[in-house]
């Protein structure tokens, strides 16, 4: 168990390239003096979701390496990752430790839909921006009621419509089965099936949930496979993911199988439930696939590669988790370069509310990351992909988050 964490960290192509030092004023914000930046987050370094630590450890690691450069302006970058065990009042506490205690100047990826839920209020209470949260959640993207939280990733509810689709599309007439989360992270799953199938829901979809303190999710498989269900729809997170696809392996069930693309993870996911019992199954990417020979002499995952064996010599490199954390990183990184000396909150919050086609060396091409005030989604656009048994191997044209 991780109680406190200063790490430091990062740099990734052109966008982190280190930029000559001069000396800083303070700019009499907190958390920021001449020499320092001082953010945090929390994250499930232990408990159900651990496997999510990866990315907290890959972004530490890439603020480091921006600090062996020189840092920003000046400013070493103080990282603060306290462990929450993905419980949401453990996230409360935390967060009120690294706000009102260590007074950071922001936080920047905290983990987790419920965890993220129970600070919501508070940050944008206290007007700390809640940055690129490591959530999938619709919700972010509400800039009107909470103009202090901004997302990443696109939104869950929109990936399950683009699942919906494609089930209209290849098995209209497909019993579906849903399996989610008891939550907000599982719900906009829900939610986005029904956007789509609209009155056929209801006698299309068969839905359980499971409760992330389930020691396992058996009797679920079991009674979707038994309700007669050919297409099966996994909202899960890493553990759950793959207990369920060695289970639907156990039982023989051979539906069409959609996974999150939380869950797609080969080295979290895939290899513990064995890759033999994955193959077939249909998810969705924006990055980079460590596991995909097909970037070996990619520039962008080159330098991944490089940054990974000199930061984190040993890490798993088939986990999809540190190319995460290194985009989430380099998105940052982006934003603290755009605010230059001024790193009041006001203008944290405004650059990461009005980037423009910021390409990352780890996302896809063909995505760039894009902001606005009233635009809270950075990222908008999916890849369909399906394990072959040894690799996810994409398919068909990029998906705009809306569905087209």
């Amino acid at each position: 168990m991780i109680g406190r964490r200063t790490l430091l960290g990062g740099t990734a192509a052109a966008i982190l390239a280190p930029v000559a030092a001069r000396p800083a004023r303070s700019a009499q914000a907190p958390g920021i003096t001449d020499t320092e930046i001082k953010f945090g987050n929390t994250y499930a370094y232990s408990g159900p979701a651990s496997a999510y630590s990866v990315i907290a450890k890959a972004e530490a690691a890439l603020f480091q390496k921006i600090n062996d450069e020189g840092g920003i302006n000046g400013r070493k970058l103080n990282f603060i990752s306290y462990d929450d065990g993905y419980s949401p009042p453990k996230t409360v506490e935390q967060t009120r430790r690294l706000i009102e205690q260590d007074g950071v100047a922001f936080l920047f990826n905290p983990l987790g839909t419920a965890s993220n839920t129970a600070i919501w209020k508070y940050c944008n209470q206290k007007k700390v921006p809640q940055l690129f949260v490591s959530s999938g959640a619709d919700k972010w993207g509400d800039y009107q009621e909470h103009p202090w939280t901004i997302g990443w990733a696109p939104s869950y509810r929109t990936e399950a419509q683009i699942y919906a689709k494609y089930i209209l599309k290849t098995k209209p007439d497909g019993k579906v089965g849903l399996l989610y989360q008891n939550d907000d992270f599982g719900k906009d799953y829900y939610a986005g099936l029904k956007d789509v199938l609209g009155d056929r829901f209801d006698k299309m979809v068969t839905a359980v949930t499971y409760e992330i303190t389930d020691p396992t999710i058996d009797s679920q498989i079991v009674g979707l496979k038994t309700a007669g269900c050919d297409v099966f729809v996994s909202a899960t997170t890493p553990k759950f993911a793959a207990m369920t696809i060695r289970k639907v392996a156990d039982v023989a069930w051979k539906p069409l199988y959609i996974n999150s693309f939380v869950s797609s993870s080969v080295g979290a996911v895939i290899h513990p439930a064995g890759p033999e019992h994955a193959v077939g199954i249909i998810s969705s990417a924006y990055s980079k696939d460590p596991t995909d020979p097909g970037w070996a002499n990619d520039p962008g995952m080159k330098e991944w590669h490089a940054f990974m064996a000199k930061y984190l010599p040993g890490a798993d490199v088939t986990d999809l988790g540190y190319v995460s954390g290194y985009s989430y990183a380099a998105t940052m990184i982006h934003v603290l370069r755009a605010c230059g000396n001024d790193l009041s909150r006001q203008n944290i919050m405004r650059q990461a509310t009005n980037i423009n086609d910021l390409q990352l060396p780890t996302v896809l091409p063909g995505i760039t990351l894009n902001t606005s005030p009233t635009d809270y989604r950075p990222i908008k656009k999916l890849s369909l992909m399906r394990w072959t048994g040894t690799k996810w191997e994409r398919f068909g044209d990029l998906i705009d988050s809306t569905g087209t």
